[in-house]
C-alpha cells in the first residue's frame, strides 16, 4: 500500500479510541485535513502547505503529498503544515477563501500570506528554496546561527 492510499485511507477511516499517555505531547500530524481550520490557528506558529484537489484519487494530489510526506524532516525543519482538501462540496473555510480551481497548491507564510500558489505539483526542494528567500525565514537562520 502507498502512503497516498494509506493517508487518503486515514482520512476516510480514522481510528477513534487510540490510548495516548497523558504525560507526553502528542506531536502534530505532519498532513492533516484542513476541515473546518482557519489560517488564523498557524499566524506566526507555522507555514501551511494548502493542498487541493477534486478529489483525493487526482493523482496530482497522491503525487504533492508523496513528494510532501518523502520531504517532512525538510519541511518540519521550516515549520510546514500540509493541509489537504479534496472535497470540493464541503465548502470549507479555507476552499471559500483561496478559491482553488481543481487541483491546486497554496503556501502561507506565518504572517498569513498567501506567498506562492501552483496548479500543478512541486518538490520539497522547489518550495524549501522558496521559504528560505523569506524575510522571516532569513531571520530565523541567522537567529539559529547565533544561538549556537
Amino acid at each position: 500500500m502507498t502512503r497516498t492510499l494509506a493517508f487518503v485511507l486515514s482520512l476516510l477511516f480514522p481510528v477513534a479510541g487510540l490510548a495516548t499517555d497523558a504525560t507526553q505531547t502528542p506531536e502534530p500530524s505532519f498532513v492533516q485535513s484542513a476541515g473546518e481550520s482557519d489560517l488564523s490557528e498557524f499566524l506566526w506558529i507555522n507555514r501551511p502547505v494548502v493542498v487541493f484537489a477534486d478529489t483525493p484519487a487526482d493523482p496530482r494530489f497522491q503525487q504533492q503529498i508523496d513528494l510532501l510526506t518523502q520531504g517532512e524532516p525538510m519541511m518540519r525543519d521550516r515549520d510546514v503544515v500540509v493541509l489537504t482538501d479534496t472535497d470540493p462540496a464541503a465548502k470549507s473555510p479555507l476552499r471559500q477563501k483561496l478559491r482553488p480551481r481543481g487541483f491546486q497548491l497554496v503556501l502561507i507564510g506565518k504572517d498569513g500570506g498567501v506567498k506562492l500558489r501552483k496548479p500543478f505539483p512541486w518538490n520539497v526542494r522547489e518550495l524549501s528554496r522558496s521559504i528560505d528567500k523569506f524575510p522571516l525565514r532569513e531571520r530565523e537562520i541567522r537567529e539559529r546561527r547565533e544561538n549556537k
